[in-house]
């Protein structure tokens, strides 16, 4: 049983040296694309939700 885990943390001490990190400059310019896409998809659902809203409220106080 201690030979498994020893092999277990071994082998991923193994595969963690064969990572290729990215560096500060990627991971910013990475950070800054998912914020950007994170932002445009909530401005995309919140003027659908915004639209849905709308209609919904005519459709009730209108009498439709």
């Amino acid at each position: 049983m201690i030979g498994k885990i020893v092999t277990y943390f071994t082998s991923s001490y193994e595969e963690m040296r064969k990572v290729i990190w990215p560096n500060r400059r990627e991971v910013t310019s990475h950070t800054i694309i998912v914020i950007a896409s994170i932002a445009v998809s909530m401005a995309i659902i919140a003027l659908i939700d915004f639209g849905l809203f709308r209609l919904l409220e005519l459709l009730i106080y209108r009498g439709y």
